[in-house]
């Protein structure tokens, strides 16, 4: 006869910290997904203040470096756009300035190359002969992405006559 009930497991401090410390080596982290992993492990607020405080002292974490390493991935791995990445720090509770300051990673020169080639590639593989339907999925795709609509519609309008 089972209740449903699972007995949880209660770490110690010292355990916590240790498994954060390796959470955070084996990539980079913000801290709202350390205070999430944190909380998931059923860690009391001050604990996870206190882990949160020594992984910050030990540069197991940094917001700058996070978002600097975030940003340079998703635009180089995945192309998106500085709306999406910005999008997507906020989400995750990074400040303005270490936004900026990642975006800042990208160079001006390296973003319309890219986002060049990913509109060109999409077009390719857009199979629409109706040119209004084409533009449309075009810059449906390339907006979803977090590229500037005003790139987006020159770029749509450049490539399909």
């Amino acid at each position: 006869m089972s209740s449903g009930f699972s007995p949880q497991k209660f770490h110690s401090i010292q355990e916590a910290t240790k498994k954060m410390e390796r959470y955070c080596a084996y990539q980079e982290r913000c801290h709202k997904e350390v205070t999430d992993k944190l909380k998931g492990m059923n860690m009391i607020p001050e604990a996870i203040d206190q882990i949160v405080g020594h992984l910050i002292q030990e540069n197991y974490l940094n917001e700058e470096r996070f978002a600097k390493a975030f940003a340079r991935g998703k635009f180089n791995i995945k192309k998106w756009g500085t709306k999406r990445i910005t999008r997507e720090l906020k989400f995750r509770d990074i400040s303005s300035y270490n936004i900026k300051s990642a975006l800042a990673e990208i160079t001006n020169e390296d973003y319309l190359k890219t986002f060049d080639e990913l509109a060109r590639k999409r077009l390719n593989q857009i199979k629409e002969t109706n040119s209004f339907k084409k533009k449309k999925k075009l810059a449906d795709y390339l907006i979803y992405r977090g590229w500037e609509s005003h790139l987006v519609y020159e770029k749509a309008n450049e490539l399909i006559k």
